[in-house]
Parts: C-alpha cells; structure tokens; sequence
C-alpha cells in the first residue's frame, strides 16, 4: 500500500489518480499509524515551501515522516513535496526541510545571466536574460544517471510539465538523476538511497511522468 500524505497540499486527486493508474495500490491519509504500516510513501505538493512545512508541523507529521524513509523503504517527493526532502528552503523566509538530502532549495536568479548578441563591429555585447519567475510549461528532462531505476524505460530527453519558482541547489551531485536547463541547469529528479524527488508534476507529465511514477510503484 502506498501513503498519499494529505497535509492540506492542492493537486492530490490527480496525484493518486496516476499512482492508481499505474497499478498502485493507493491509501490519502494523515493519519501516523496508517503511514506507518505503509509499503511506500509519497509526499506531494503544491504552493510555497514554508506553507507546506508549515501544515505538516501542525499535523505532526514531520517526525512520522522521518521515521519512515529512515526506515529504507521508498519515499517520493513531488514539486514542492520533493523541496521539502532537502536541508532548508529560502521561500518566504529560511525555513527547514526534512535534511533526507543534502542541499538548498533557492529562488531561479537570472540577474547574472547574459544572452550573446553581435554588433555590427562583431564586437560581443551582452543583454539582460528574459526569463520568467515562475518557471511554467514544458521542458526537456535530461539523464545524468540513466541506470537509475526512475528512470527504467522513460524516454530519453523527454518532456515533462513544470511549474515552479524554486528548485533544489544540491551539496551533492550524485544525487541528481535529471536535470533540466532554464537559464541554467538545475536537479529536475533526485535520489539518495530509498529517498526520490521529482521537481515537475509527473501525474501531467503524460507518458514521461507515468513511466516514473510506475517505476516508483514497482521498485
């Protein structure tokens, strides 16, 4: 049985709806003893990352949390559910995480980032990026360790639906699984141990995040 976390987070009839899908066997719950018993866990998420610490601290759910992917059995995170896997996040404030993983989650800066135009005198100059906060839309999902087992049978630089205005900055790149370029490259799907995180949503991510998600039911 899979642990849905309801914590108060948006998005969470179509997450179990994709799990069940894919043959998960799903369980929405905010109940301690339910978690426990679970096979797996998923934390979904959707908004800011201090408002989502927020609920699962008033729910106490965040030692249960602990508890259980200390426990080696698998536990996803997804969009801001996979932000909060992290040491501390800097959304609306510095907030801490769950520390499964080792890193930050940090606002895109693009202030530093310089497109490359020519001058007629072939002289290089430099403009302000145009990207925009938040990142919204489809983007292209790059392998960095294809032998990983989220990625058993996804398409190679597929595409998958973001919508986000922060993302992981990790202490430690063996952790990233994929990455994804919007300005920059940043960790788009993590892992350490029995721990995964997803950065878009994979339950409108089309054949890209239903292959994940089944690879996570399966494991």
């Amino acid at each position: 049985m899979i642990a849905v976390i309801d914590y108060g987070a948006g998005n969470l009839r179509n997450v179990c709806k994709s799990l069940a899908f894919v043959g998960g066997d799903i369980l929405l719950t905010d109940k301690p003893a339910e978690i426990e018993r679970a096979d797996k866990v998923v934390l979904p998420g959707v908004g800011a990352f201090a408002d989502c610490w927020q609920s699962l601290q008033k729910r106490d759910l965040v030692e249960q949390l602990l508890d259980f992917a200390h426990s080696g059995r698998p536990f996803l995170g997804i969009c801001v559910g996979m932000q909060l896997l992290f040491d501390a996040g800097e959304e609306m404030g510095d907030w801490p995480g769950l520390g499964l993983i080792p890193g930050r989650v940090v606002k895109f800066a693009f202030e530093s980032l310089k497109v490359k135009t020519t001058q007629p005198s072939n002289l290089p100059t430099f403009q302000p990026s145009n990207l925009k906060i938040p990142h919204i839309g489809w983007n292209q999902v790059q392998g960095c360790q294809l032998c990983h087992p989220v990625l058993n049978q996804v398409t190679p630089n597929g595409y998958a639906y973001f919508v986000h205005s922060y993302h992981a900055q990790l202490s430690d790149s063996r952790y990233i699984v994929t990455t994804t370029n919007y300005g920059y490259d940043f960790p788009s799907v993590v892992a350490k141990d029995n721990v995964w995180g997803i950065q878009f949503h994979p339950e409108k991510s089309q054949d890209v995040g239903l292959q994940m998600l089944k690879n996570f039911v399966e494991i």
